[in-house]
């Protein structure tokens, strides 16, 4: 299975559509086969879950992510994940091990509306770094 998981300094970004690059793994029978960072092209409504879908992806991994998005990706078959924090390799860790979860949304419907990769702000709540 191809899984796109939206990048944000080797952490999973809260916003799929606004993340500077998706990390990009292929899993098989629990181990990865194949992995590469693929730079994001720009949040633009409905493309990304076309050109994630022309790439092989079949899901995709982020912290938030609205509806219509969620949606939209059904139209492309690509399974939805969303909720997920931490690191990239946690997150590969819970595809390889079959445990990584659907949750809630970081994000209020409409948080990213207009804003595009240059949105500065977000309506998610912010966790504090453990020290």
């Amino acid at each position: 299975m191809k899984i796109a998981i939206s990048t944000d300094n080797g952490q999973v970004s809260a916003h799929f559509g606004r993340c500077p690059e998706f990390t990009v793994v292929t899993i098989e029978n629990g181990t990865v086969v194949d992995q590469e960072t693929v730079p994001n092209p720009g949040h633009q409504p409905g493309f990304l879950p076309k050109f994630l879908r022309q790439r092989g992806v079949q899901m995709i991994v982020a912290g938030g992510m609205g509806a219509r998005a969620q949606m939209l990706f059904a139209e492309e078959q690509i399974e939805t994940v969303v909720g997920v924090t931490g690191s990239v390799m946690e997150a590969v860790k819970g595809l390889q091990a079959g445990t990584l979860r659907s949750g809630t949304s970081l994000c209020s419907p409409g948080a990213g509306r207009g804003y595009g990769l240059n949105k500065t702000e977000c309506d998610h709540p912010h966790h504090e770094e453990e020290k």
